[in-house]
């Protein structure tokens, strides 16, 4: 689990990235994908105390509400039809989402598909929930969703593998690659084999450690 951490220097808050994910409410990820592209998102520059990377969260605050203001003012017309566990790929997400193509798909839904195929190539094809697609539009005017239509109860459990005890070797592993420079290629081929599970399964673990 990851431990969200703030410190107060010199009177003023500071988060890691873990406390930069709550409290903004993004996924991990999501922040690391702010911080990698900062120049195109204007996201605020770290500093270094101790040893450890930090940001102003008066900065976070400024730069997420911005964020929010800019991704609203580009919202397209969402798709309700269809049934809300019905597997789409990406071209069918981004129908959904109203988008002219699936290069247009936000990396929160591309890092954190519902279930993937190992294609001959070599290449994953992704596949996400309507209710997934559905929760992702929600949440850019801040709605709060389930991911569920009318008329449909039950609790909804946002992945399959939330309580799996391999997401500790699969974030281990998303580590280890990080520390060594790598991106994720390959990574579900070695999970595969450290654990003796399926490719898809370790695809789909990889996915929710890195959400985490």
């Amino acid at each position: 689990m990851t431990t969200v951490a703030q410190r107060s220097i010199g009177g003023r808050i500071a988060l890691d990235r873990a406390g930069v994910a709550a409290h903004t409410g993004a996924a991990r990820s999501t922040v690391n994908h702010w911080h990698l592209h900062r120049d195109r998102f204007g996201f605020p520059n770290a500093f270094v105390d101790d040893g450890q990377e930090w940001f102003w969260r008066d900065d976070i605050e400024v730069f997420h509400a911005a964020h929010l203001i800019n991704k609203r003012a580009v919202l397209t017309k969402v798709d309700r039809s269809g049934s809300p566990t019905e597997l789409v790929t990406s071209s069918g997400a981004a129908e959904i989402l109203g988008y002219s193509s699936y290069r247009n798909l936000p990396h929160e839904l591309i890092d954190n598909p519902d279930d993937t195929e190992a294609l001959p190539s070599g290449r994953i094809r992704r596949y996400w929930y309507r209710r997934t697609v559905w929760a992702h539009a929600d949440a850019r005017t801040g709605r709060q969703s389930t991911g569920r239509t009318p008329g449909t109860t039950g609790p909804y459990k946002p992945h399959p593998y939330a309580d799996d005890p391999r997401l500790q070797a699969a974030a281990a592993l998303l580590a280890q690659a990080r520390a060594e420079g790598r991106d994720r290629r390959g990574l579900g081929i070695e999970l595969a084999q450290r654990l003796g599970i399926p490719q898809r399964t370790a695809q789909r673990l990889l996915a929710a450690a890195e959400g985490d």
